[in-house]
């Protein structure tokens, strides 16, 4: 236990001397209290030249008040980049096309947006020189091995730095005192404990700790960020039409839209009629249950289009088949293994799947609900000669299905059979 102890400390020891000898990082900024005392800590302590990169994932709220305090603490090169529609195109909808959800329910909203920032660190370190890359992640939460699994899978010899593993400090007001001693602007509503953390991007909108920490304890509605509640949205029917190509949606009542276009025209939809809250206990892949207040109020109306798009287009040995691997796909996302040879395998089977999901989705929204009530496709599979209950014209013979069921029935006769005797 004591050479396991030895060994453990060592390499703690061999970690932080690694990060002595870095002279350039790249940190991914948000602009808010953590992340700036993360940029004063890495150039108080490490002495190192700090490069921000703030990614505009739809995230709401001003940008440009993360520029003025990078440069307020003396930043000299600044990365705002708008990734939205690289967000959506080449992350959410790959994961949509699967009807990906996560234990049932979560729609990883946040899981799917780490591997983009881990990108985008990572090119930026190997463009600056810089030695290695900075996130704000806690030591107890998922995103920190998301975040870090994506950049060493994008650059295997790339150095992470996790202040909140590192650092010294060990309650809030110790943060506070540092931002003080440093000049680093604290609000006043980040003096105590904040009631809540809220992560937000395009997609969702998620929201964790302090009040939302016992399971049994109603949300807040003030937690809510995205979404009116079901009791107040309005008392009438919203029917919208969602054409899809390939399995994506490319237009929404007849006007094409881009994919950031798309979600967000989704998302005001499902706001204003109370669609996408949930109220979820997960499993972290660091091993502890944590409860979470997230809302996803296009990719909810989403979800339910797209499978009701492959209703009528997805032969149904490619439907079950999905339905089977999604499970293991949603967990490789949610566990950050985005960029794993096992996912992208999947991917290539799930692309394979969408060549036909082509056609058109009609649903209504109503106080929290998206209801199908139509679909229509030139790729459809569906057939009224072969379901109608009138004269088929013999399209289908029904005496065919006694062969069929004697067949089948076979080996659970012969079972029976046994079983009587016995």
């Amino acid at each position: 236990m004591r050479d396991a102890l030895a060994q453990a400390s060592a390499t703690d020891g061999a970690e932080m001397s690694k990060t002595k000898d870095v002279k350039k990082v790249v940190l991914a900024y948000s602009g808010g209290l953590d992340t700036s005392i993360i940029l004063k800590w890495l150039q108080t302590e490490l002495g190192a030249e700090v490069v921000t990169f703030t990614a505009d994932l739809g995230q709401g709220g001003e940008l440009e008040p993360a520029r003025k305090k990078a440069e307020m603490m003396g930043i000299k090169d600044i990365r705002i980049v708008d990734v939205r529609e690289e967000f959506v195109a080449d992350f959410v909808f790959p994961m949509f096309r699967a009807n990906t959800v996560y234990e049932g329910t979560y729609l990883l909203g946040t899981s799917i947006a780490r591997p983009l920032i881990s990108k985008h660190l990572v090119e930026i370190a190997r463009e600056t020189g810089a030695d290695a890359i900075a996130h704000g992640a806690t030591g107890k939460g998922n995103d920190q091995v998301r975040f870090e699994l994506s950049a060493y899978a994008l650059n295997p010899d790339i150095k992470v730095i996790a202040p909140w593993r590192d650092w010294s400090f060990k309650s809030r007001t110790d943060l506070i005192n540092f931002a003080e001693q440093h000049q680093i602007p604290v609000a006043k509503d980040k003096r105590g404990e904040a009631p809540f953390s809220v992560d937000a991007n395009l997609l969702h909108s998620s929201s964790e700790g302090k009040v939302l920490e016992d399971p049994w304890s109603e949300p807040p509605e003030f937690v809510h960020q995205r979404t009116v509640s079901p009791m107040d949205a309005p008392d009438k029917v919203t029917e919208i039409e969602i054409e899809f190509l390939k399995g994506d949606p490319v237009a929404l009542n007849g006007k094409k839209l881009s994919p950031a276009t798309m979600l967000a025209a989704l998302n005001d939809l499902g706001r204003d009629n109370g669609i996408g809250r949930l109220d979820l206990v997960e499993n972290r892949f660091v091993g502890m249950k944590s409860r979470g207040v997230y809302e996803t109020p296009g990719g909810a109306i989403l979800i339910v289009a797209h499978r009701a798009i492959e209703s009528i287009t997805l032969d149904r040995g490619a439907a079950h088949l999905k339905d089977e691997f999604m499970p293991r796909y949603a967990e490789l996302i949610y566990n950050g293994f985005w960029f794993s040879p096992e996912r992208l395998m999947l991917q290539a089977m799930i692309d394979k799947s969408q060549e036909d999901v082509e056609g058109t989705v009609r649903l209504k929204l109503y106080k929290g609900n998206v209801m199908v009530t139509g679909r229509k496709s030139k790729k459809t599979l569906y057939s009224d000669a072969l379901v109608t209950f009138e004269d088929d014209r013999g399209a289908y013979d029904q005496k065919d299905a006694a062969g069929f069921i004697r067949l089948n029935a076979l080996r659970l006769r012969t079972l029976a059979a046994r079983n009587r005797k016995g």
